[in-house]
């Protein structure tokens, strides 16, 4: 049975082994096609594969699910209670380096150790933060998703995993330090005074001293130290340029920025993922390392096939293939008719629909 790509449902299965253009081996048969299979084919402008005949009784055909459909993820009976806990955890965590200036080391391990193994198993980050993402507890929330996006961000910039993990942990303790101001000024809903801003700006001398004090690993603090830091020198807080910031810092300065934008916080609403995507870029210019930043971004852009988006003539439609180097033109299904925005330029996206 021969079927266009975007007409997969989810469950179905290879008939025949797909090779690309260039004879590069991409799937073999007898593979199961579920929303990472999918997006491996378009990456690979694979328009046609070969599937076994569908069975009545089966659950994509029941269901009727397609690439539109939302993402049914099957590690989120693990990740969730391992997140939730690591998020309690943090409480905790903050409650110590607030009392004593030092945190449990062992109890650090135990909360984020987890985590980071069963994070090994899932590559679909947007709908991941979007399934585990609440308004509650904002900054140990933030704290644990930085420390998996910085994870990620690691692995995806050849490091190893021992040291992608080390990247990871930097992550969760960036904001450490914010144990120590306080949570007036942290969760005030209006624009902070000068006087304010100045107080939070001292969250990462804070947190450095807390993670040193408590590790005795200078790699881990240094996260803390300069995530604040930008390229051109515009950061805080100590106005570092350039190579004067940390590799690590630059990944955790990254993701620090996205985890804070997609989430809903008492003084901002939650923005439409591309576009802090596209914010990141702009940054990526000026203020963020771009290596990092368009790993960051090309890494991201895949996870967004079969997601639902309207366009700026209200057409609603499915990505069904993102473009390597232009990551915000990609290639858009509206029912039988394809758009390229690479050609197309005078389509936009307005809107992606999670």
């Amino acid at each position: 049975m021969r079927i266009h790509v975007t007409d997969i449902l989810d469950g179905d299965k290879l008939s025949s082994d797909v090779f690309n253009d260039y004879g590069l081996h991409v799937l073999s048969k007898g593979t199961k096609l579920y929303k990472s299979e999918i997006s491996r084919l378009l990456q690979h402008h694979i328009d046609f594969v070969d599937i076994e005949e569908r069975q009545l009784s089966t659950p994509a055909a029941h269901n009727g699910r397609t690439l539109e459909s939302i993402v049914n993820p099957k590690w989120l009976p693990n990740v969730k209670p391992l997140y939730e806990s690591a998020v309690k955890s943090f409480e905790t965590f903050f409650s110590s380096a607030e009392a004593t200036g030092k945190i449990d080391t062992d109890q650090v391990a135990e909360a984020i150790n987890p985590l980071i193994k069963n994070l090994q198993l899932e590559r679909d980050v947007v709908s991941m933060l979007l399934l585990l993402n609440s308004e509650d507890n904002y900054t140990y929330q933030h704290s644990v998703q930085v420390g998996m996006l910085s994870y990620y961000l690691a692995t995806w910039m050849n490091y190893s995993q021992e040291e992608s993990t080390r990247i990871g942990k930097a992550g969760f303790l960036h904001d450490i330090g914010k144990s120590k101001i306080s949570d007036t000024i942290l969760n005030k809903p209006s624009k902070l005074t000068k006087e304010e801003f100045d107080e939070v700006k001292r969250h990462a001398e804070l947190g450095y001293h807390i993670i040193l004090d408590s590790f005795g690993d200078e790699s881990l603090a240094i996260g803390a130290l300069q995530h604040h830091e930008r390229l051109d020198g515009s950061g805080y807080p100590n106005g570092l340029s350039g190579d004067q910031i940390h590799p690590i810092s630059k990944i955790i300065a990254v993701v620090d920025i996205y985890s804070a934008m997609i989430s809903a916080r008492v003084y901002q609403k939650e923005r439409d993922l591309l576009y802090v995507l596209r914010e990141l870029h702009r940054l990526s210019f000026s203020e963020l390392d771009p290596v990092t930043t368009h790993t960051f971004i090309k890494h991201m852009i895949p996870n967004f096939i079969g997601k639902r988006v309207r366009l700026n003539t209200d057409e609603v439609g499915i990505i069904v293939m993102t473009h390597p180097t232009e990551f915000f033109r990609p290639l858009i299904q509206i029912e039988d008719t394809f758009i390229d925005l690479t050609i197309e330029r005078d389509f936009e996206i307005t809107h992606v629909y999670m």
